[in-house]
């Protein structure tokens, strides 16, 4: 018996529609999301810019610190500048392109300042300043030179201002902007005071018997050339840098000095030892209370000092004759070589081995210059002394013309040490060789005549 194979039936196969359609979902998805972002984009408004307009630069100017100051001043003027101009619209919409500039701002702004009449000198050039924006401000300076003998008064100085601003912004389209700038010229006032000042001028000066290091007389003129009178005025002299002329009274108080008042003022002035005879600086003021109560000083004016020669001495007179143990009164020339008189002048020797003096000072009295007095000094030598020239330190104190007492430099007594003679001028030891020659001859003739009788009897 032969089995029948098994039957088997055939199953058909159904597609996957749900996996199909996520697939297809996966691909739509993003593109539809890319299509929304480009629509969103497309529906979106374009970006808002901002526009000023009906606006301009406003610029005001103030003087920074002080602006007063006195006639010679050299003065620093800083101005300081605020620009307080205001947009007058704002516009802000879809469209529109931010401006570079704003019409309020000042683009390259330069300040020049002018004297206008005033006594003064602006030696500063035009300054360049930059951009000034609204609201903000800046500072400038200036170098300005007051002039010497300016007025008292109050000034207006012109600041001249050269700037440029956005005067129109025009959009073309949606990507370019014609920017149309003018330029425009500002002046304004700077009111400056220039205060009143005393200030002085030395029509003339005097000075009597000033000599390197003694002390004399300055006799000043002074006028008050200023725009100001001096109250409790005190005229006084300094020292100029290291000059040899120094004040020793150096104030003279004269009161109220009126303006093209005039003064004279004398000081006592010295010249130091080390001075020459030639001229020298000294400073001349005034200190006084001006307008506002307050003291001041006036400006220094250097004079200049004629100062003589030094007051010196000489001993012209040939050498003194002394001998080995002798006492002897000494005379010495000397005479005034110097430039001014020697009041009260007393010549002083200094005696040194081998000489000594019991009296070696001598009073001279007054010296006018070249003229020549005798001193005469009592000395004494060692009898053992060296025969040879000697040179005595001498020296001369003397009152200068303010009676101060001065002390000349030393100067040499020259003394020449001699032999011994008498009164008549013999040298000692000859006299003692002729007596010792005539007492040997007497000897002699009185043996030859004793001889002689003898051989007679």
């Amino acid at each position: 018996m032969i089995d029948n194979p098994k039957r088997t039936t055939a199953v058909p196969v159904i597609p996957n529609r749900i996996g199909s359609k996520t697939r297809h979902l996966r691909t739509i998805v993003p593109f539809l999301g890319i299509c929304a972002l480009v629509l969103a984009c497309l529906v979106s408004p374009v970006a808002a810019g901002t526009k000023y307009t009906g606006g301009s630069p406003e610029i005001s100017a103030a003087i920074v610190g002080t602006n007063e100051f006195h006639p010679d001043d050299d003065a620093t003027i800083t101005v300081m500048l605020q620009n307080t101009g205001l947009n007058d619209y704002k516009f802000v919409q879809s469209g529109i392109m931010d401006r570079d500039d704003l019409p309020n701002t000042a683009k390259f702004l330069v300040l020049t300042l002018d004297a206008n009449g005033a006594p003064l000198v602006v030696k500063s050039d035009p300054q360049m300043v930059g951009d000034l924006d609204g609201g903000s401000s800046i500072t400038a300076s200036f170098n300005t030179k007051i002039d010497h003998n300016a007025p008292a008064g109050t000034y207006n100085l012109s600041l001249n201002m050269n700037y440029t601003y956005l005067w129109s912004a025009d959009q073309w389209g949606l990507d370019s902007i014609q920017y149309t700038y003018k330029s425009t010229n500002v002046s304004l006032t700077l009111p400056v005071k220039i205060k009143p000042e005393l200030r002085i001028d030395v029509l003339s000066t005097h000075v009597d018997q000033l000599n390197v290091g003694t002390e004399g007389i300055l006799t000043a003129t002074v006028r008050n050339t200023g725009t100001e009178e001096g109250k409790k005025a005190v005229i006084k002299i300094a020292r100029n840098g290291d000059s040899p002329v120094v004040p020793t009274e150096s104030s003279v108080y004269i009161g109220n000095f009126p303006m093209n008042g005039t003064v004279d003022a004398k000081f006592k002035v010295s010249a130091s030892t080390n001075a020459e005879g030639k001229t020298y600086p000294l400073d001349i003021y005034v200190t006084y209370e001006n307008e506002d109560g307050d003291t001041v000083d006036s400006d220094h004016v250097t004079i200049g000092v004629p100062v003589g020669n030094k007051i010196t001495f000489s001993i012209p007179s040939s050498p003194a004759e002394i001998a080995p143990g002798e006492k002897k009164v000494l005379s010495f020339d000397f005479k005034n070589t110097g430039d001014a008189t020697a009041y009260d002048a007393l010549a002083r020797i200094s005696a040194v081995d081998p000489f000594t003096s019991n009296d070696d000072t001598a009073y001279l009295g007054d010296m006018a210059p070249g003229e020549t007095r005798t001193a005469k000094f009592e000395v004494s030598v060692d009898s053992g002394a060296t025969k040879k020239s000697y040179g005595l330190d001498a020296e001369v104190r003397y009152q200068d013309a303010q009676d101060n007492s001065v002390v000349s430099d030393t100067i040499k007594a020259p003394v020449e040490i001699v032999a011994r003679s008498d009164g008549n001028g013999i040298p000692v030891l000859a006299i003692v060789g002729v007596v010792i020659v005539i007492a040997v001859a007497g000897i002699g003739f009185f043996l030859y005549r004793r001889n002689k009788q003898k051989n007679q009897v």
